[in-house]
């Protein structure tokens, strides 16, 4: 066997321990390859998806869990979360994952109590645990939720193969982390604010799509002092001029990054990262 197949049998060994499970399910590859992986262990009656729904989460995104987690016949739980209602959350500094997932879970848990299951997972991967600015993962963990792709040693390269050999139709998705993230560190974070670059996304995808640019990645984030910058595929900053950045509208002034999409750019700001792993 390969090294991703013993990787894949020690993550079925991981789920088919439970009696059942509750997957966090974000509606991306991780929590995805999760999910069908539970339902492969365990079997579909034995597993529920939890998407949690709060106005961080974009409604496409909302759309395509509910399709992907009805497609694979699990239940599919829609709970709602109240991040907003946690000031930490709502200051923004390097820790705000931490109040993400302590809500998340502080939601989860109880759910999945309900329901009768006592273990709430997650799609935490190898490569997340030793990136080291993390702050959510510590979070969750301490509330008793766990990562069966960690545990068997599954790096984000190994899920996405996973989701391909499964046939998944996430397996090519791109990353696609909450609204929240968007919002520069120490920018207070509102319902209208993670509603404005929401509505600023879709209408520069649009626009992208109307001028024939097929674009992968996309951020538009708040930089504070109502400027935007746009993030994109770094091929296609050059194609990018004043009218399609003009899509970008609730900012005062709206800015292109030369370097392209990088994921988790926003960390680049924080004065002390260190502090928060």
């Amino acid at each position: 066997m390969s090294g991703l197949d013993d990787r894949l049998a020690a993550l079925d060994a991981e789920l088919a321990a439970a009696p059942a499970v509750l997957v966090a399910f974000s509606g991306g590859v991780d929590s995805g390859v999760v999910l069908a992986a539970a339902v492969r262990a365990l079997g579909a009656d034995r597993v529920v998806a939890a998407t949690a729904v709060s106005p961080s989460l974009p409604a496409a995104e909302r759309v395509a869990a509910h399709a992907f987690a009805v497609g694979l016949g699990v239940r599919h739980e829609q709970p709602r979360t109240d991040e907003l209602a946690r000031p930490g959350y709502v200051a923004n500094a390097g820790d705000r994952c931490a109040f993400c997932k302590t809500e998340l879970v502080e939601v989860l848990v109880p759910l999945a109590a309900g329901l009768g299951i006592a273990d709430v997972v997650t799609g935490t991967n190898a490569d997340d645990v030793r990136a080291g600015f993390r702050p959510g993962i510590r979070a969750a963990a301490e509330r008793g939720a766990w990562a069966p792709l960690a545990r068997a040693g599954l790096t984000k390269d190994d899920v996405r193969s996973a989701a391909r050999r499964w046939g998944l139709p996430l397996a090519e998705k791109p990353a696609a982390a909450c609204l929240a993230s968007r919002i520069a560190y120490g920018v207070p974070v509102s319902a209208a604010g993670l509603a404005r670059v929401e509505r600023a996304e879709v209408a520069l995808r649009a626009a992208l799509t109307g001028a024939g640019l097929a674009v992968r990645d996309l951020r538009v984030r708040d930089l504070g002092g109502d400027v935007a910058r746009v993030e994109l595929d770094a091929g296609l900053v050059p194609e990018i001029g004043p009218e399609l950045l003009g899509a970008v509208t609730g900012f005062e002034r709206v800015e292109l990054d030369p370097r392209g999409f990088r994921s988790g750019s926003m960390n680049e700001l924080l004065p002390d990262p260190v502090r928060y792993r």
